[in-house]
């Protein structure tokens, strides 16, 4: 039967307790959002309200099949607060965020976003032009699979609220030269409107950007 979604309140997952709930799926996923932000960083920027993982949206179904026994997942229903069990979701349906429920607290204790990619690459969902492969796109931090910095901040740059600003700033400085560059680029050529690209593009400072710099003169 529907749900409200709000009716259930967030206790969210640590990084290692998130590993070990989808220990048993057979298929590719990896920490997103601000969690691997902070994971990245090895620390907590600014607190979370949830825990978020993606998934490769072909693969969603399987790993909602992995989840132990006390575990449930709800798919988006058809109001916006509305939640429905992940079974009963239409096939033909936008099966994301699925909600990941701890049953015996009635509590959500993790979001599933799904993403887009090929077999070698990670593809951006919101333009599949842009592409980064999967050992550069999902990293490898103790143990658990985590999106990179720079992939994050570029789902984050198309309507930016504050709090990613200080995700951003935060961040940026942190970025190798590579990741930087690509997160640039892609600023550029995927989302040149973002309040975002304005470091980069900016004709006050035509070059800044980390891949547009020249040596001295």
């Amino acid at each position: 039967m529907p749900s409200r979604r709000s009716l259930t309140p967030w206790e969210p997952l640590d990084a290692p307790s998130t590993a070990e709930l989808l220990s048993a799926a057979t298929v590719r996923w990896w920490l997103s959002g601000g969690t691997a932000l902070d994971r990245r960083l090895g620390r907590a920027i600014r607190s979370r309200e949830n825990i978020d993982v993606s998934v490769v949206a072909a693969d969603l179904p399987a790993l909602v099949a992995s989840l132990p026994e006390g575990f449930s997942a709800w798919a988006p229903g058809e109001g916006e607060d509305e939640v429905i069990p992940f079974a009963d979701a239409p096939a033909d349906a936008d099966l994301q965020p699925v909600l990941i429920r701890d049953d015996a607290d009635d509590v959500w204790v993790l979001q599933v976003n799904a993403e887009d990619g090929a077999p070698r690459a990670w593809v951006y969902k919101r333009d599949p032009r842009l592409t980064l492969p999967w050992d550069r796109a999902v990293l490898d931090i103790d143990g658990v699979p985590t999106g990179a910095p720079e992939v994050q901040l570029v789902w984050k740059a198309l309507r930016p609220r504050p709090e990613d600003d200080v995700d951003k700033e935060a961040v940026i400085p942190e970025l190798t030269d590579e990741a930087r560059a690509w997160y640039e680029r892609a600023i550029l050529s995927i989302h040149p409107h973002s309040s975002w690209s304005i470091h980069v593009r900016s004709p006050f400072a035509p070059a800044k950007a980390s891949w547009n710099r020249k040596g001295p003169a």
